[in-house]
């Protein structure tokens, strides 16, 4: 199984592409390739973005947008999806939008690198776009311990 990353050569600068497709390659059970869409925006755009689509008006790291319900832990097979495959022969999982000015700031705060900090917004929001979420301690251990297997891959750890 493949996974592929769409987005910008200059929106993904910073981003090891490779190695987060393989990681997170690995840690989903599919038949056909998947596909994420990235951008990388400002704070502006992305508290525009978060008033316009989640009614919350104010700047955040990263927003997901899952193109499929229903899908978390369960295996992905082709013929399930054979509406949602692009002319890749990919299917499309969603969108995942960071905050390349709260991905600075955070990555400041909590003390490691820029680059630590967008691969970690990122698999967040693969995460989510895979069907997980963090609305309670339970879902979110679980989502925790999947982002720390697929940075773990990559060589982040705490």
């Amino acid at each position: 199984m493949s996974f592929h990353i769409y987005g910008e050569e200059e929106e993904l600068a910073g981003l090891n592409v490779a190695a987060i497709e393989k990681a997170v390659a690995a840690d989903v059970d599919t038949d056909v390739g998947l596909a994420i869409e990235f951008l990388s925006v400002s704070g502006e755009e992305i508290r525009d973005l978060n008033s316009r689509t989640r009614g919350i008006d104010k700047v955040t790291d990263v927003l997901s947008y899952p193109t499929l319900d229903g899908i978390k832990g369960k295996p992905l097979k082709r013929a399930e999806h054979a509406c949602e495959i692009d002319e890749e022969g990919r299917l499309l999982i969603g969108s995942v939008v960071v905050c390349k000015d709260k991905a600075k700031e955070q990555a400041e705060e909590y003390g490691h690198s820029y680059e630590r900090e967008l691969h970690y917004l990122l698999v967040h929001g693969i995460m989510h776009c895979l069907g997980y979420d963090h609305m309670t301690d339970g879902e979110k251990a679980e989502m925790r311990e999947r982002e720390e297997r697929v940075l773990a891959r990559l060589g982040i750890v705490r």
